[in-house]
């Protein structure tokens, strides 16, 4: 495990120093190519280096341990910073779609494109030199892949770039994530390569460095979104996406001796760590201890849920509170 972890936190290193370091390249190789679509393709680049940088954090968050203030750890300061990087990239993609709009409607812009062709060639390599890096050597394991699914069982997920990634044993996710990503990258720097070439051969063609402007914003834009999306829900305490309610509350039910759940919450403490809390009344003859264990197993096997909260009353102990607990709508 510790190994595992190790090795991840290196490569995550080695690519985000490498990440660092062409992206700035590219700013600057866009600065004096007079190319959009190059700094463009360096915005994207810079939500793949806070996608590393959160990978680390998320890393380096699960060994730090709760305290009195925090008791439930530093889980959500991933989250925090998930949702940080996206407000800024957002704001830098707006700003250079803006001034794509101002060439297509000015037309008063020069692209220089051999030092566009030079930019656009690093980018390739770098992303394959990135690709080696990340690249997941054997097969590796997650929980769960070699065993049957069981009713309910949701899988672990992440977001790109980084996805506030979860450790697994021997194949971390939070590197083959990032190299899902690298992998988008490369395909995005062929296309700033392909506009480079054509405005090499055709500079009457450079209206397609603004068009690539736009295409790579609207990758960025999406790409941002998703992250934006589950950060959103993990910080509304949202129920876990692929984590059914109704599932999770009929497996409860079927325990036998349980009358009714009631008070079911289920929420992210950050992605793939989920907690629950729920009240079963049960049966006045029923074991309060077997129903809780039985309630326990399923909730950690069956649902991957790490923090339980399961109150356990009898239907004569139901109380007036317990009676008005509120329920979802939906």
């Amino acid at each position: 495990m510790k190994k595992a972890k190790d090795g991840a936190t290196r490569r995550l290193r080695i690519a985000s120093v490498l990440c660092l370091f062409f992206m700035t390249v590219e700013f600057v190789g866009g600065y004096f190519a007079n190319s959009l679509a190059i700094m463009t393709d360096a915005a994207h680049l810079l939500s793949d280096f806070a996608g590393f940088m959160i990978s680390l954090l998320a890393l380096w968050v699960a060994t730090k341990p709760a305290t009195t203030t925090l008791s439930f750890g530093w889980h959500r300061a991933e989250v925090m910073g998930a949702v940080m990087s996206v407000l800024f990239i957002w704001v830098l993609t707006g700003v250079l779609v803006y001034l794509a709009v101002q060439r297509i409607l000015t037309k008063q812009y020069e692209i220089d494109a051999q030092v566009m062709l030079l930019t656009a060639s690093a980018g390739l390599i770098i992303n394959i030199l990135l690709g080696v890096i990340l690249h997941q050597k054997g097969h590796g394991h997650s929980h769960g892949s070699h065993t049957k699914k069981k009713k309910g069982k949701r899988k672990k997920s992440q977001v790109s770039p980084s996805s506030f990634i979860i450790l697994e044993e021997e194949e971390n996710v939070n590197v083959r994530a990032a190299f899902i990503h690298v992998l988008g990258d490369f395909l995005q720097s062929i296309g700033v390569f392909i506009a480079a070439l054509l405005i090499w051969f055709k500079p009457s063609w450079a209206i397609a460095d603004p068009i690539c402007t736009f295409v790579f914003s609207l990758i960025v834009l999406g790409t941002t979104l998703a992250i934006l999306k589950d950060a959103l829900i993990v910080l509304m305490e949202g129920v876990p996406k692929g984590l059914n309610f109704h599932i999770l509350k009929a497996s409860l039910l079927d325990i036998p001796g349980v009358l009714a759940v009631h008070d079911l919450h289920v929420w992210s403490l950050t992605v793939g760590t989920t907690a629950i809390a729920v009240h079963l009344v049960i049966d006045d003859s029923c074991s309060s201890q077997a129903v809780l264990e039985e309630a326990s197993r399923i909730c950690s096997q069956e649902f991957d849920i790490q923090h339980s909260t399961i109150q356990v009353e009898t239907s004569s102990e139901k109380t007036a509170e317990c009676i008005q607990c509120d329920e979802p709508t939906t």
